[in-house]
């Protein structure tokens, strides 16, 4: 892992790490076995995913990701950069923001950069964003931009 594991053990630190940088995960090859197994789950198989032969003489000369494989992965990411030790549950309260500025090839290698953004006090604890920006190895756009909000309970 790109430099070291946060953990955060109170609402106070993850208040006071609001608006800064948290770290960066692994790479995550994302290969067709990958693609094939989300098509799978989510029950789509759109051609640019699963069709190796059609996606060959499309546009991005082969299969690419999914968006939504590439959000799935953002859990993943996350506990790999820090981990959530605080009193009271956690739960995924959603998204406030979603891009997918680049494709994602099939055989990428992907990572996401992460940032706490804003924390906002509730009257059950705080509401904590954050921010993934995943990098496609080798590539200047990143493959997806979003705003996780998490609700950490007291």
């Amino acid at each position: 892992m790109f430099g070291r594991m946060r953990t955060f053990t109170s609402l106070d630190q993850v208040a006071d790490a609001g608006g800064s940088e948290i770290g960066t995960s692994d790479w995550v090859v994302v290969d067709q076995e990958r693609i094939d197994a989300f098509a799978e789950a989510t029950l789509d198989h759109q051609w640019i995913h699963v069709d190796v032969e059609a996606a060959a003489a499309g546009p991005f000369g082969g299969t690419i990701a999914h968006g939504f494989l590439t959000l799935s992965l953002l859990p993943h990411f996350a506990s790999q950069v820090f981990s959530m030790e605080t009193p009271g549950a956690r739960l995924n309260y959603g998204l406030e923001k979603v891009r997918f500025p680049a494709p994602v090839p099939v055989g990428s290698r992907l990572r996401s950069h992460v940032r706490f953004g804003e924390v906002r006090d509730l009257p059950a604890g705080k509401q904590l964003v954050v921010e993934h920006t995943v990098e496609i190895e080798g590539q200047d756009k990143p493959a997806c931009v979003a705003a996780h909000v998490v609700l950490l309970l007291a």
